[in-house]
């Protein structure tokens, strides 16, 4: 898995440089107007059905509407777990995966998928499932679609300072950005304000540690804790 994430990163990052933009942390105001309408290539609904099959034409503007303008939605979960999960880390538990178990990987994370479309741990579990069972369709689509995540995240941010945070929409995507960069995680994590601070070990950039803002996720809070 580890090697597919560099790969990951490698494609992630020369699609999104081809698009030459430059770092921009999400306007939340404008695309949540935005994203309500109808007649603009902005429309959420628009975007998320492109999304669901995996256009690879979409700009990176409507790449950053479709994932920030997710945090809009009435069904946006950022601190939600599948009961998927415990499946999947018995199937990772064996010694060795057979197709049957690529199929099993597969129909798990499609239902996590319906769940939260933008569930990045079960896109990458898909695309090694693909990749073992050379389902080259299901890869491509699953690859288009783990690419509109990562290129509107790393467009936002380099993630060194406050100011120039990543933004994401779930915690759980600091850890996969972490991982698709190379950069190993320090142990530590704590949350100032409104940015989670992750800590890094030692890398050959030299980056002691990487800020996220995690304002939307917060935004989910007060209402978690007066159900």
């Amino acid at each position: 898995m580890k090697q597919l994430s560099l790969l990951l990163l490698l494609f992630c990052c020369c699609f999104s440089y081809a698009q030459n933009w430059e770092f921009e942390s999400p306007d939340y105001e404008q695309i949540e107007e935005a994203i309500q309408q109808k007649n603009s290539h902005l429309f959420y609904e628009s975007l998320m059905d492109r999304f669901l099959a995996a256009d690879s034409t979409m700009t990176l503007e409507e790449k950053r509407h479709l994932y920030y303008g997710y945090s809009f939605q009435e069904e946006y979960s950022p601190y939600a777990t599948s009961d998927y999960n415990d499946s999947l880390k018995v199937i990772f538990q064996q010694e060795e995966l057979d197709s049957l178990d690529y199929q099993k990987i597969i129909v798990f994370t499609d239902s996590m998928l319906l769940g939260n479309p933008f569930d990045i741990n079960a896109l990458e579990y898909q695309l090694f499932s693909a990749e073992q069972s050379q389902n080259l369709e299901l890869f491509e689509k699953r690859m288009n679609q783990l690419s509109a995540i990562v290129d509107a995240v790393l467009s936002s941010g380099t993630g060194v300072s406050k100011k120039e945070a990543f933004y994401v929409i779930n915690v759980s995507h600091e850890y996969n950005i972490l991982d698709m960069l190379g950069l190993p995680y320090g142990g530590s994590q704590h949350l100032t304000e409104h940015y989670d601070y992750l800590s890094l070990g030692e890398n050959n950039a030299n980056i002691e540690g990487l800020y996220f803002d995690v304002s939307r996720c917060l935004s989910t809070l007060p209402g978690m804790l007066s159900d």
